[in-house]
């Protein structure tokens, strides 16, 4: 089995989006433990809503690859429409951070809104970073 720390992101609907995507890890893999959410403000892309983010801690028997994927069709399914504004608004976004004790995103040394809820969780779940 697989341990991944997910960063969680949203600012259309961010709290039903939020549900909506435990729910559906919790169905489709084991969903451990979500962390706190904060809010913050968008980074590159100013003229939109402030981001909900937070942290899930699942465990999977799927590798990296294909569970890469099926994060991004929770996306779809929720309604996730890429557009050219790499950084505008989003109904989820849902990041593969750490994979079994590894940071694989450099998105975890850039920015707080990464780190702050995956070293809440990486903390009290005993993960070393």
């Amino acid at each position: 089995m697989n341990y991944i720390l997910l960063s969680v992101g949203s600012n259309i609907n961010p709290v039903e989006n939020f549900k909506a995507a435990s729910d559906i890890l919790a169905e489709e893999q084991i969903l451990i433990d979500c962390s706190s959410a904060i809010v913050t403000k968008p980074c590159g892309y100013q003229h939109q809503a402030d981001f909900l983010n937070a942290a899930f801690y699942l465990k999977t028997s799927m590798d990296h690859s294909t569970l890469n994927c099926s994060l991004k069709g929770i996306e779809k399914r929720l309604g996730r429409i890429k557009t050219p504004i790499k950084s505008g608004p989003r109904t989820i976004d849902l990041d593969i951070i750490v994979w079994n004790g590894q940071i694989v995103r450099d998105e975890f040394y850039h920015y707080e809104y990464v780190q702050i809820p995956i070293c809440q969780l990486a903390q009290k779940h005993g993960v070393m970073l």
